[in-house]
C-alpha cells in the first residue's frame, strides 16, 4: 500500500523553534491530510481490517538535491503516523516497524511517499 501526502510544513520539523499554536495547527492539519489520504488508500487496497505488524518506509521526493537526516525525517511524520492510525491502516503506529527511509530529488512533485507492507520483501 502506498500513501502519497504533500512535504510537512516546517513547523513540523523537530528543530524548528516556532510559537506552539502555529505548530498545533500544522500538526492537526498534516495528521488530517494523513487519515483522509489513508482512507483513500484502505478502500483502494481493499483493506478490511487495520495491519498488526506493519513496515512502513517513508520515501521523500524533495524538490531540490537538499536532504534531510533520516531521524528528523521520522520526526516530522508523526503527525502522519497518528493520521494513519486515526485512519485505521494499522493498529498502533508503536507496533510498526520502520525501515529505512529514502530520499530522492522530484523537483516537478515533491511528496512523500509511506509504503505500508504487511511482510518484508
Amino acid at each position: 500500500m502506498i500513501i502519497t501526502l504533500p512535504l510537512p510544513a516546517q513547523q513540523l520539523k523537530p528543530n524548528v523553534r516556532c510559537h506552539y499554536m502555529a505548530k498545533a495547527k500544522q500538526v492537526a492539519a498534516y495528521r488530517l491530510a494523513a487519515k483522509e489520504a489513508g482512507m483513500v488508500a484502505a478502500y483502494d487496497y481493499d483493506l478490511r481490517e487495520p495491519i498488526e505488524k506493519p513496515f512502513v518506509t517513508v520515501r521523500a521526493f524533495w524538490p531540490t538535491t537538499r536532504r534531510m537526516d533520516a531521524d528528523n525525517l521520522l520526526a516530522t511524520m508523526k503527525a502522519a503516523f497518528d493520521g494513519l492510525t486515526d485512519a485505521g491502516v494499522w493498529t498502533d503506529d508503536r507496533e510498526c516497524t520502520f525501515l529505512p527511509c529514502q530520499q530522492c530529488k522530484d523537483a516537478a512533485n515533491p511528496r512523500i511517499e509511506i509504503r505500508v507492507k504487511k511482510t518484508v520483501e
